[in-house]
């Protein structure tokens, strides 16, 4: 069985799954991605492929449609470079695509036999979910009318895709509903043995502080730091926390640069913005900035973590959120529908009002006050993750039994 995955950076939210299978006995993997884009991430049984990086859009093509072109683009790029290797005999059983960058937009035309799975992780609407949720950012008729068309190639997905998988069911009601029983609700996994607690992890901060499990830390993590991850509510609840709690140290691990949404009109970056916004409140000696981290560093700052903030608008859940919880992290995160399907209120972390700045302070506080009283939530968090979302035991063998019925169907029809 020939299993194709197709990722601009890949491995993307394939990473365990095409590392598994590379490992499956008559299975061989293949791999592409934009050879700009691409980490250095080869594993052992894998054939690795890449396109070069399509040309953007055109100058004069209208902005609500450029991330269109822009897929088409890349959609041809993928094509050029699989029908010499089509020519040479080459035929996918299956294939992995995110239909958000267009990648897989004509592969069903090329390889019309070919199962195609994709990973439907997010469908943008005006109204009613991250668009137009922070009042301090409010949207313009032009962003309305732009978040409208973001859609189409995820709808050209939707019907050339045989199976379609989505990380969340709140992701997944997103979703039009005439798609809503075509969708089955998968997450990618954590690696729960990978990402555990560790009472005698470490970590060394910039200025050559050693925190330890068992200190007295907050953590923050996101992609980047922007609003769309509540960077700005955190900011704002620091001073608080801090002046409380004068011995916490806060570590928070992300980029400047916006992934989401935009970029700050008035300052280099959001991180600079508030920053400079809450000037001398912030203990410059206790917050620590750490840039993106390498994931055994990354792994270290959960580790030594009393409490986890998570912050979100009603968006993607982040994968952070689950592996702080798998390393045994008490996580206190803003309840919105996203996060409350993972976190019950007082059972497996804490919840509270995204914009409620002093509930924030006030729970943070208390968690590292009286770290001992939350032990029972932090093992069961970790405990939520291995039952629900822990790839070996639950993820991969569903991924694994889905493949082993398309070889038996394709058996049966040859």
């Amino acid at each position: 069985m020939n299993v194709l995955f197709v990722h601009p950076n890949f491995p993307g939210q394939f990473r365990r799954l095409a590392v598994a299978l590379s490992k499956e006995q008559n299975v061989q993997v293949y791999t592409l991605g934009d050879e700009s884009w691409m980490p250095a991430f080869d594993f052992p049984g894998a054939i690795r492929l890449s396109y070069p990086a399509p040309d953007p859009a055109g100058p004069t093509t209208h902005p609500y449609v450029q991330g269109f072109e822009a897929g088409v683009r890349r959609g041809q790029q993928v094509v050029r470079t699989l029908l010499p290797h089509k020519h040479q005999g080459f035929e996918p059983d299956v294939i992995y695509i995110h239909p958000g960058w267009g990648d897989g937009l004509y592969l069903k035309d090329i390889f019309p036999n070919a199962i195609i799975i994709g990973l439907f992780e997010y469908y943008y609407r005006s109204r009613g979910a991250d668009c137009g949720f922070d009042p301090e950012f409010p949207l313009t008729f032009n962003d309305l009318f732009r978040v409208r068309t973001m859609n189409t190639l995820q709808h050209y997905a939707l019907e050339s895709c045989d199976i379609r998988l989505s990380p969340t069911a709140w992701q997944k009601s997103r979703y039009p509903a005439a798609y809503q029983h075509q969708l089955e609700c998968l997450h990618e996994g954590v690696d729960t043995e990978q990402i555990r607690p560790d009472p005698v992890a470490t970590f060394t901060l910039p200025n050559g502080v050693v925190v330890k499990a068992g200190d007295e830390v907050l953590t923050y993590v996101s992609r980047s730091l922007e609003p769309y991850r509540g960077f700005h509510c955190l900011m704002r609840a620091l001073p608080g926390i801090m002046r409380n709690r004068p011995n916490c140290h806060v570590i928070i691990v992300g980029h400047d640069k916006p992934h989401y949404g935009p970029a700050p009109r008035q300052a280099e970056s959001w991180r600079a913005q508030y920053v400079d916004e809450l000037g001398g409140q912030l203990d410059s000696n206790r917050l620590h900035f750490m840039g993106t981290l390498a994931f055994d560093d990354y792994l270290k700052v959960l580790q030594v973590s009393r409490v986890h903030v998570y912050l979100t608008y009603p968006f993607i859940l982040s994968w952070s959120m689950l592996e702080a919880m798998s390393a045994g992290c008490l996580v206190l995160g803003s309840d919105i529908p996203t996060v409350q399907e993972v976190i019950n209120h007082g059972h497996n972390g804490m919840l509270f009002p995204f914009f409620d700045t002093d509930a924030l302070v006030n729970m943070a506080t208390d968690v590292l006050a009286q770290p001992h009283n939350y032990d029972s939530m932090r093992e069961t968090a970790r405990l939520t993750i291995q039952t629900r979302y822990d790839f070996n035991s639950v993820i991969y063998p569903h991924h694994r039994a889905l493949l082993y019925r398309l070889r038996e169907q394709q058996k049966i029809s040859s």
